[in-house]
C-alpha cells in the first residue's frame, strides 16, 4: 500500500498495487453489485417495449452482462491500444434507453444492433484517433463539471431504488424500503469513516450483504429467477439480425458522442482520486475500448457498453483505485453473461438494498468531481462564471425537461440531456472566453513573463 500525496485521497490501494485474492475477490463482487442492476435494468425496460419473450429477454440481460465484463476487463489491462489501464468499470447505460426503445419498436432490434454496430466504432474510434488534437479543449474546468453533473443527475436514480424502484408501485416509498437502504446507507458510511482496514474498503459490500440478510429475513426476496434460469448459455452472432437505417445511424451517433463524453468525465473522476486529469494515451485508450467493444457486442446482441459512474464512486469512496480489482469484477461479469444462474442470483436483491449503496455512490461522484476543480482551477469571477452557467443549465433541463417542448424533437432530445448542456456550455464558455485553460488564448500571466523576458534581452 502506499502513501498519501498531497493531493490525492488517501489510496489503501494505487493503480498497479494487487491486492492479495482474499481482498480482490470481494471488492471485484462489490464493483459489480452496484452496476449490475441499472446496467441489466437497460436490456429488461427495451425488451418489455419490443415486446419480447422470456427466452430473448434472458439473452438480451446475458449478452449485457457478457459484454460489459469482457470491455470491463479490456480497460483495466488493454489490447493494444483498446483500453486506458485505469479501473473502470463498464455497462450499458441509460443514454441509450429511448432510442433502442422507439427504434426497437418502430423497426425492430434489427435497426438498432446495426446502427450500434456502424457507430460505435466510427464515432468514438474517431474520437479516441483525433484525441491529441481535442485534448487541450477537455481541461480540469471542463471535465470537472461533467463529472459533477453526472453525479447530480443520478442521484434521482439512487431515490428512486430506496423507495423500491417503481414509482407506480403500492410498495414504492414504504417503511419497509427505506429501513432496508437506510441499513445499507449507515453501514458503507459508519464503516468508511470509523472503520480500518479490509472493514473500511468493504465498507459497501458489507452494507449490501446485511441489506440482503434483513430483506430475506422479513420473506421479501423472490428467489424464483434462480429457478427458472439455465446453467450456460452460449453467444449466437446475429440473433436479431442487422439493418442499417440511416435516421436510426444518426441517432446512435449522436448518443455515442453523449458517451464519449460521460466516459471523458469518469475517467476524470477516477483520476481525481490521483489529484490529476487523465493522459493522453489513457483518454484515447478508454474511448476506443468504448466504440470497439460496443460494436463487436452488437454483433452478438449486446446494447451499447459505456464507463459507469456509479463505480467511479465506488473508487473515491473507499481508496481502491487498483485496476487489478475491476479485473476482478470484469471476471464476474464474464461469467454471469455465460451463466445466467450466476446472473439470477445477484438479481434477487431487492432495489432499496441497492439503493441505499447507488445513492452513496453518485454523490461521490458529484463530490469527486468538485474536488477536481478545487484542486485545479483557480476560482475566479471568469471560472466561477462558467461553474455556474453550466452547472445551472444542465441541473435546469434535467428538473424541469418541460421546458424545452417548444424545440422540435431532435432538439428535445440533444439539449435534455444533462451531461451535454453541462458539457457542451463548459466547453464553448472555456474554449471562446479568455482566460488561462482556453486552448484558444495565451495565459495572461505567461504571455507577461516572456514579454518582459525578451525586453531583458533588448536592454542587453
Amino acid at each position: 500500500m502506499s502513501g498519501q500525496r498531497d493531493s490525492e485521497i488517501e489510496l489503501a490501494y494505487e493503480l498497479d498495487e494487487k491486492p492479495p485474492i482474499s481482498e480482490a475477490v470481494p471488492l471485484g463482487i462489490q464493483h459489480v453489485l452496484v452496476m449490475i442492476v441499472p446496467s441489466t435494468a437497460v436490456a429488461f425496460l427495451v425488451a418489455g417495449e419490443v415486446g419480447l419473450g422470456a427466452a430473448d429477454t434472458g439473452y438480451l440481460v446475458q449478452m449485457v452482462l457478457l459484454f460489459s465484463g469482457l470491455a470491463t476487463i479490456v480497460q483495466a489491462y488493454t489490447i493494444g491500444p483498446v483500453g486506458a489501464k485505469l479501473p473502470i468499470v463498464m455497462g450499458t447505460s441509460f443514454t441509450f434507453l429511448g432510442a433502442a426503445s422507439a427504434i426497437g419498436s418502430q423497426q425492430g432490434l434489427a435497426a438498432v444492433f446495426g446502427a450500434v454496430l456502424v457507430t460505435g466504432l466510427i464515432v468514438e474510434g474517431l474520437i479516441g484517433w483525433q484525441f491529441r488534437r481535442i485534448e487541450p479543449f477537455f481541461p480540469p474546468l471542463v471535465t470537472g463539471l461533467i463529472v459533477i453533473i453526472i453525479g447530480l443527475y443520478l442521484i434521482p436514480t439512487g431515490m428512486e431504488y430506496v423507495g423500491g424502484g417503481d414509482p407506480t408501485a403500492a410498495s414504492f416509498g414504504s417503511v419497509q424500503n427505506l429501513g432496508l437502504a437506510a441499513l445499507v446507507l449507515l453501514i458503507a458510511v459508519l464503516f468508511n469513516l470509523f472503520l480500518e482496514g479490509v472493514a473500511r474498503i468493504l465498507s459497501v459490500f458489507i452494507g449490501i450483504a446485511v441489506g440482503y440478510a434483513v430483506a430475506i429475513a422479513f420473506g421479501v426476496v423472490d428467489f424464483s429467477p434462480i429457478a427458472n434460469a439455465s446453467l450456460v448459455e452460449v453467444p449466437t452472432p446475429g440473433e436479431f439480425g442487422y439493418s442499417f437505417d440511416p435516421v436510426a445511424i444518426v441517432t446512435f451517433a449522436f448518443l455515442f458522442l453523449v458517451s464519449a463524453m460521460e466516459t471523458v468525465g469518469d475517467m476524470s473522476g477516477i483520476t481525481a482520486a490521483e489529484g490529476r486529469n487523465p493522459d493522453q494515451e489513457e483518454f484515447r485508450g478508454g474511448i476506443f475500448a468504448d466504440g470497439l467493444m460496443s460494436s463487436i457486442g452488437a454483433v452478438f446482441g449486446s446494447f451499447p457498453v459505456t464507463s459507469f459512474s456509479q463505480n467511479v464512486g465506488i473508487v473515491n469512496f473507499t481508496g481502491i483505485m487498483s485496476r487489478h480489482v475491476v479485473g476482478v469484477s470484469g471476471v464476474f461479469l464474464t461469467i454471469m453473461g455465460l451463466s445466467p444462474i450466476a446472473g439470477a442470483v445477484v438479481t434477487t436483491i431487492p432495489e432499496p438494498v441497492f439503493g441505499g449503496a447507488v445513492l452513496v455512490m453518485v454523490g461521490m461522484v458529484a463530490a469527486s468531481g468538485m474536488r477536481l476543480l478545487f484542486l485545479n482551477v483557480e476560482m475566479n469571477r471568469r471560472n466561477m462564471v462558467i461553474v455556474s452557467t453550466s452547472l445551472g443549465l444542465g441541473l435546469g433541463v434535467a428538473v424541469v425537461p418541460e421546458a424545452l417542448q417548444g424545440l422540435p424533437r431532435a432538439a428535445r432530445t440533444f439539449f435534455g440531456e444533462a451531461v451535454i448542456m453541462t458539457g457542451l456550455s463548459a466547453l464553448l464558455l472555456n474554449t471562446f472566453v479568455p482566460g488561462d485553460s482556453s486552448p484558444l488564448f495565451d495565459d495572461p500571466d505567461e504571455t507577461a513573463d516572456q514579454a518582459g523576458e525578451t525586453a531583458a534581452i533588448s536592454d542587453d
